[in-house]
């Protein structure tokens, strides 16, 4: 009696544990190389995570920033030393300006100078921009080793880190060299955006809100009522959040994971956000300010096509509003500069511009062959769009 009481008080504490760091795991169920995301509030100090694919022959080489370095090294390093597993850093520069091949050479270099061989693995600790470098790296060194994703802004945590895109910018288009390549795990941990800016936290709310458009009427309804508390890091709402996009997304990427039907509605925004990157050479304009301003452009573009209404745009800009961000695109930017780079987006095929488009709150189709006609009456919709 007395040994089935201390099992049950061992067993309740467990659940303490559990709930106290854990918040979910999710499975991304692919044909091959299926993988967990765990969800939580202080991952890397809890012992309760399975690192059983990682094993004493294997090496870690962290990736990251000096900005992540400097704040996160006693975390990471308690962490790992706790699962007794060999890691080295190497710090990378920070921004979307050295997501290029000459950042990947330095890794690369650093790889073959010091021996790593078919046994590292790769672990990104960053934001978007870091993991799309190293999932690169790890598919194309020595045709192929592991890495894991540390997701570190709510970008990546809700986005970025899901479903296996990496690659690289090249002057003339973003992200036009890549592969898709799967992590083997994914640890998204909320005691990593502490320290974000409110300006990045609110680029990240942009691919949240942009779930609740194109696939998520009732997501989108609960953003909208919990918008100032997710600003504010409200620790269960961010959880919820995070965990929400991390459902819908791994489920688009089950559906379908090269991206060939489904999958394309995640770019809601991002050619005509993507363009405004490459414009800007990646430097100005963030990624959520540029998507938030792509989404208002393709919504004015399905308004154009008698699919929208305009009711529904005023709730998406009034969001976009709330988060204070400039979505009128640059001032110097004219329809002729969006065209040069969205006919060289990826998802164009034969000169013929795909878009995609939501028709209701909750829904949205992909468009081909949009006219060039209808993408400039939009751009210039907003350019002169008072609000």
């Amino acid at each position: 009696m007395k040994s089935k009481f201390i099992f049950y008080i061992i067993k309740k504490m467990f659940k303490i544990q559990l709930n106290k760091y854990i918040y979910n795991k999710i499975k991304v169920k692919l044909k091959k190389k299926s993988y967990e995301i765990i969800i939580g509030n202080m991952l890397l100090k809890s012992n309760i995570i399975d690192l059983k694919k990682i094993k004493k022959k294997n090496i870690l080489l962290i990736i990251t920033n000096k900005k992540i370095y400097n704040l996160y090294i006693n975390y990471v390093f308690n962490f790992f030393k706790k699962k007794k597993i060999k890691y080295n850093f190497f710090i990378v520069k920070d921004g979307e300006y050295y997501k290029n091949m000459d950042t990947v050479n330095n890794i690369l270099n650093h790889l073959l100078s010091n021996n790593y061989d078919k046994n590292t693995i790769l672990v990104s600790l960053g934001g978007g921009v870091i993991g799309d470098i190293t999932g690169f790296v790890a598919s194309i060194y020595q045709r192929g080793i592991k890495f894991m994703q540390i997701p570190t802004t709510l970008l990546s945590q809700i986005d970025a880190s899901i479903g296996g895109k990496t690659g690289i910018n090249h002057k003339i288009g973003k992200n036009m060299i890549g592969t898709f390549y799967q992590p083997i795990k994914v640890l998204t941990d909320t005691f990593f955006l502490k320290t974000l800016s409110k300006k990045e936290l609110k680029s990240g709310l942009v691919e949240a809100i942009k779930y609740g458009i194109i696939l998520d009427k009732k997501f989108f309804f609960w953003i909208e009522n919990n918008i100032y508390d997710l600003i504010n890091i409200n620790k269960k709402k961010i959880l919820y959040c995070i965990n929400r996009c991390c459902k819908i997304k791994s489920y688009v990427v089950k559906c379908d994971e090269k991206e060939s039907n489904i999958r394309l509605l995640l770019n809601l925004g991002h050619t005509y956000g993507h363009a405004i990157e490459a414009f800007t050479k990646y430097s100005k304009w963030s990624h959520g300010e540029s998507v938030a301003s792509g989404i208002i452009m393709s919504c004015f573009t399905s308004e154009s096509l008698n699919m929208f209404k305009k009711e529904n745009t005023k709730r998406i800009i009034n969001l976009f509003k709330i988060l204070d961000l400039n979505i009128k695109g640059p001032i110097n930017m004219n329809p002729i500069d969006y065209i040069k780079y969205m006919i060289i987006d990826k998802k164009t095929t034969s000169n013929k511009i795909k878009l995609i488009l939501p028709t209701d709150i909750g829904k949205s189709i992909i468009l081909n062959n949009v006219s060039i006609k209808t993408i400039t009456n939009s751009i210039n919709e907003l350019k002169k769009y008072k609000y």
